[in-house]
């Protein structure tokens, strides 16, 4: 006996409701909760964009002069608008109106790198724009165009932002590195622990990019006779598949770093010394 024959959706021409494939009226057929992770998804997110874009702005509480603890929101420093001491590399930049954050030159391209990022598209493809939402769930989009056209066509230039965000990384580390200070010259806290570990972290999520891996392996046709190479590209390999870890852990750090920074430097705790 022949099986009865699948009806289609002729209402559009796209996704799941294309011809050829079953007509369902439901949107899906799952019975778990699977709003849970997008919902969840873009609570995480909203929550750091709207604690960083506030941070950024405010101009206070983001450099603490007796540790030499300087929050990454605004590093590096380099206005005349900068508290004193907090500019590491000099004042090119004269004063800024407040509408614009101290830390503006390297902001911008934290933000792309992120944006851009494999594991961002498909956080940020899934919960705000719901394409698609979760597996076997239909989107509410009548046609796809993938990364053809703009604005989405700038994820191609992921590559680019990655080497400034191995610049920026250094600047971080640097910013580490003078933390390790004390009145009598050197010295540790316990803000020197956060802000060393969210540097490193961020060199954990920056070397696991795909785009790393690309450049440590991609191409190569015999790893035999490039064994540096093929050595770099294990170690990002391994890495890369906690990428998607990181990248939260990384959001995480950098807000506590902030946090941490931002009550120190107004006076609210104090910061407990190990050595100085």
């Amino acid at each position: 006996m022949s099986a009865a024959p699948v009806k289609t959706s002729e209402s559009s021409t796209t996704g799941v409701f294309s011809r050829g494939r079953a007509a369902i009226s439901a949107r899906t057929l799952r019975t778990d909760r699977w709003w849970v992770p997008p919902a969840t998804t873009v609570l995480g997110l909203a929550a750091f964009v709207i604690y960083a874009t506030v941070r950024s702005f405010v101009r206070s509480a983001y450099w603490v002069p007796d540790f030499h603890y300087l929050t990454p929101f605004y590093s590096p420093c380099l206005s005349a608008s900068c508290v004193t001491g907090s500019s590491h590399f000099g004042t090119p930049i004269g004063h800024l109106p407040m509408w614009i954050p101290l830390g503006f030159l390297v902001l911008p391209f934290l933000l792309l790198f992120r944006l851009t990022c494999y594991y961002y598209r498909k956080a940020y493809y899934r919960s705000v724009w719901m394409a698609p939402p979760a597996c076997a769930v239909a989107e509410p989009h009548a046609k796809y165009t993938g990364e053809t056209r703009l604005p989405l066509i700038i994820q191609n230039a992921h590559r680019y932002f990655f080497y400034v965000a191995v610049i920026i990384s250094v600047i971080n580390t640097y910013d580490a590195v003078i933390s390790f200070h004390a009145a009598d010259g050197f010295g540790i806290g316990l803000g020197t622990l956060i802000i060393t570990g969210n540097a490193l972290l961020l060199w954990a999520y920056t070397l696991s990019c795909h785009s790393c891996r690309h450049i440590a392996g991609g191409r190569l046709k015999h790893f035999s006779q490039h064994p540096v190479r093929y050595r770099f590209w294990t170690v990002v390999s391994k890495l890369n598949t906690r990428h998607m870890q990181l990248a939260w852990t990384t959001l995480g750090t950098l807000v506590l770093t902030d946090f941490y920074v931002m009550l120190v430097a107004s006076g609210t705790i104090s910061d407990p010394r190990l050595i100085g």
